[in-house]
């Protein structure tokens, strides 16, 4: 019986042991230790960190991107509470340091140099700011680089002076980037993390000042060099004197934005509007022209009048329509904008356009594309312009039950605002009538 008794008592404590010697090899792997030595990781504060985790993400090598807070004396604490305690600092009641936010860039070291990673942090934001980028403004929006180890920091302290020396040239401020040691990184919380792939339609930086950072070594010269002129020429400044002093619409980009992209595919590869556009990824004004407030989004579509701006769009997410309905309601008047965007319709024979008979095209007023040749044009007697046949592609017809009856709405394609109806009246060889509100038609002869 001691037998039995003295081998349960030895197996119980081996297995306790055991137990004590998992919790010990556990407890020896320290918070944000190198587990795979090919891989590093830095913090950075580059302001919003929604559009910094996106771009830093697109960096070849870079293996995650993680949202926290960094950099401050707070305790572990979450959004809201940053919020409270920088408007608690402002107003001057408190003054223990707040959290930045950052980001953590963990990056495979072998396919992605701590270089490559700081060139693209120096050139995704403003480093010149102080304590704000864009229209976020606080502490808590701080430009910041926070590194682990000795190696990092002196990397840190060159690749500024590297970039310094090149906004030096390009006109710009002295760098307010703090570079400190790191200290109490928190992870946000889930919904900051992966923000713009959840939130298509969310807060898309910039991407800078448009200063490149300089090339190191001949591979990186011969990359930058392979980007091609028309990227060279999107980020050199607008001068005013070279645009349309009257009214001017600018687009303003950024490199690896996708919601650019598609805006140029969807508008401005197509554009036919009579209103001029420029598109540019420098985020300053046409030299001698002024912005309201600063850029902080990509794109944003500016609207400029005798230099100064009027409205702008932000945040294009492919819904061609809204844009062209804010441009529409730039661009026509108060009666054109009740026939465009609140199907309205023109009092019968009030056309400037209902006897046009000179050989030319009726195009869209907003994004200037053809709707109706004039040889597809006849005299239906209505008292509105009216057409057989519309230009291919240039409309489209949805069903239409207002006023207690049942007709075929046209709208233009391109912009999608109100044209007029439909009916199987007409003349030969379709036999339909367009029946289209003149004023929402701008003819132009050949």
């Amino acid at each position: 019986m001691n037998a039995i008794i003295a081998a349960i008592l030895s197996l119980l404590c081996a297995t306790a042991a055991c137990a004590m010697e998992k919790t010990v090899m556990s407890d020896s792997v320290k918070p944000n230790q190198k587990i795979n030595p090919k891989t590093d990781y830095i913090v950075l504060g580059m302001g919003c960190f929604w559009g910094a985790e996106k771009r830093m993400s697109e960096i070849p090598g870079v293996l995650d991107v993680e949202s926290g807070y960094a950099g401050g004396d707070l305790p572990g604490v979450g959004y809201q509470q940053i919020l409270n305690h920088e408007r608690m600092l402002r107003a001057g009641r408190i003054t223990a340091r707040n959290h930045a936010e950052v980001i953590k860039v963990t990056f495979d070291a072998e396919k992605a140099t701590l270089e490559t990673v700081l060139a693209k942090f120096w050139e995704n934001h403003n480093p010149t700011q102080g304590d704000r980028q864009g229209n976020d403004i606080g502490s808590n929006y701080r430009s910041a680089i926070y590194y682990h180890d000795d190696a990092q920091k002196d990397l840190a302290l060159h690749s500024q002076n590297v970039y310094q020396q090149a906004l030096n040239t390009a006109g710009y401020g002295k760098i307010t980037t703090e570079i400190l040691p790191l200290k109490n990184y928190i992870t946000a919380e889930e919904y900051h993390q992966d923000y713009l792939w959840k939130n298509p339609n969310g807060y898309c930086g910039l991407g800078g000042t448009g200063v490149k950072y300089p090339a190191t070594d001949q591979k990186a010269a011969q990359n930058a060099s392979m980007a091609g002129s028309a990227g060279a020429e999107r980020m050199k400044p607008l001068d005013g004197k070279d645009l349309n002093f009257s009214q001017q619409l600018v687009i303003f980009e950024a490199e690896h934005c996708e919601f650019c992209k598609q805006f140029d595919n969807d508008v401005l590869n197509n554009w036919q509007a009579e209103v001029p556009v420029v598109a540019t990824m420098n985020t300053n004004p046409p030299a001698g022209w002024t912005l309201e407030k600063p850029l902080f989004a990509a794109p944003t579509i500016v609207l400029f009048r005798n230099g100064k701006e009027v409205t702008r769009y932000t945040g294009y997410n492919g819904e061609k329509a809204n844009f062209w309905k804010w441009l529409g309601f730039q661009l026509l008047s108060p009666e054109q904008q009740k026939i465009a965007f609140a199907q309205g319709t023109e009092p019968p024979f009030t056309a400037t356009n209902l006897d046009e008979k000179r050989p030319g095209k009726f195009v869209d007023p907003v994004s200037g594309a053809p709707l109706f040749l004039s040889q597809a044009k006849f005299n239906s007697g209505t008292g509105w312009p009216s057409f057989f046949d519309p230009v291919e592609g240039s409309v489209t017809l949805h069903d239409d039950n207002s006023h207690g009856m049942h007709r075929v709405e046209v709208r233009s394609a391109s912009s999608g605002i109100h044209l007029g109806h439909v009916f199987d009246d007409g003349p030969p060889p379709s036999y339909k009538r367009y029946c289209i509100n003149g004023n929402v038609l701008k003819f132009v002869p050949d």
